[in-house]
C-alpha cells in the first residue's frame, strides 16, 4: 500500500524530470482485539526482523490453552482405558482365586470318580455313586473353563473401534491445543523484515481494534521514485531502465531502477506551473532507488533518465 506523506512537482525541468519519493508502509497490527500490555518501539528506531515489536493482553488466549491442555489429558486418559484390560488388576486377582478353587475342586472330583469306578465293578458301591461323581466332575470342569473365560476376557482391551475413536479424540484434541497455542502466540507481534518505525498508533494501556495498526514501518526496500514523463519519451523509458536522482541536500551520485510504466496516459497532476502544461498527457513511472537510505518519503526529486 502506498501512502505519499507529501507532493512535488513533476514538471519537466532543464535536467530532467520532477518527482517525489514515496513509501510503501507495512502497518502492523494484533489478529485479535486487545489492551496493548507491552510497547517495545518508538517513532525514528530502525528494527530487525525477528526484533520484539509489540504485545496485546493474552487473558482468553492462555485461558483457552489450559482448557486445549485438560482435554488432551482427558482423551489421552481415555485411550490409555480403553487400550487397557477391561477390568483392573485387583478384579483379574479375584477371578484366579475362583479359578484355583475351581481346579482343586475338578480334581477332587476326578480323584472321587478314579476310587468310585473300581467299587462299581467289585460290586461294592452303586451306580448311582459313580453317576454322582460323574456329574460332579463334569460341574467342577464347566466352573473351571467358565473362569477361565472370564480371566481372558478381563485381560482383553476395547474393541478394535473404540480404540480407533479414542485415538481420534487425542489427535482432535492436540489440533485444539496447538490452535490455542497458536492464538497465544499471535499476542505478541514480532517484526517480519528490516525497517524504520514511522508512527506508532496505539500506546501501552489502549485497546487496539482487530485489524487496525498499532506500529508502521517503512522498510529500506519500499522506498520508490515516482514521476512523470510525456509520451515522446516512452521510448527512452525501460523496466529495469537505469535513473540519475537529485535533491536538496541529497548525496551526489543517487541512481535507481525503473520498476514501474504506466500504460494509461493521464493528466499532469494539478501541481503544475502553467496551463499549457495541464493539457498534455503524461505516463507514470516509478524506479527503486538504489541506495534509499539517502532518500525521505515526500521529498521533491529531480530525476534524469540515462542515455
Amino acid at each position: 500500500m502506498a501512502f505519499m506523506l507529501a507532493l512535488g512537482a513533476c514538471k519537466p525541468a532543464s535536467r530532467g524530470y520532477q518527482g517525489w519519493v514515496e513509501g510503501e508502509f507495512m502497518f502492523i497490527g494484533p489478529e485479535e482485539s486487545g489492551r496493548v500490555t507491552e510497547l517495545a518501539v518508538s517513532e525514528g528506531l530502525e528494527v530487525k526482523a525477528g526484533d520484539f515489536l509489540f504485545a496485546v493482553d493474552s487473558a482468553v488466549q492462555t485461558a483457552e490453552v489450559e482448557a486445549a491442555k485438560a482435554a488432551l489429558d482427558q482423551a489421552r486418559a481415555r485411550l490409555a482405558r480403553i487400550e487397557a484390560a477391561q477390568q483392573r488388576p485387583e478384579e483379574v486377582a479375584v477371578l484366579e482365586a475362583s479359578r484355583a478353587q475351581a481346579r482343586a475342586a475338578m480334581e477332587f472330583s476326578t480323584s472321587e470318580i478314579a476310587r468310585v469306578r473300581p467299587l462299581v465293578e467289585k460290586g461294592v458301591s452303586t451306580r448311582q455313586q459313580l453317576d454322582q461323581a460323574q456329574a460332579n466332575f463334569d460341574r467342577d470342569k464347566a466352573l473351571l473353563e467358565n473362569i477361565t473365560r472370564q480371566i481372558e476376557v478381563a485381560r482383553l482391551s476395547g474393541r478394535r473401534e473404540d480404540i480407533d475413536a479414542a485415538r481420534f479424540a487425542v489427535e482432535g484434541a492436540q489440533a485444539a491445543l496447538a490452535n490455542a497455542q497458536a492464538r497465544q502466540a499471535r499476542t505478541r507481534v514480532f517484526a517480519r523484515v528490516d525497517g524504520r518505525v514511522e508512527e506508532v498508533y496505539y500506546r501501552q494501556g489502549e485497546v487496539a481494534p482487530q485489524g487496525r495498526p498499532v506500529v508502521s514501518l517503512l522498510p529500506p526496500d519500499n522506498l520508490k521514485v515516482r514521476f512523470f514523463v510525456p509520451q515522446e519519451v516512452l521510448p527512452r523509458v525501460a523496466i529495469d531502465g537505469r535513473i540519475f536522482v537529485s535533491c536538496d541536500g541529497c548525496a551526489p551520485g543517487l541512481t535507481g531502477r525503473i520498476s514501474f510504466i504506466a500504460q494509461q496516459a493521464e493528466f499532469t497532476p494539478p501541481v503544475i506551473y502553467s496551463l499549457e502544461e495541464r493539457s498534455k498527457l503524461v505516463y507514470k513511472i516509478e524506479a527503486r532507488p538504489e541506495r534509499p537510505q539517502w532518500l525521505r518519503v515526500g521529498q521533491p526529486v529531480t530525476v534524469e533518465l540515462a542515455p
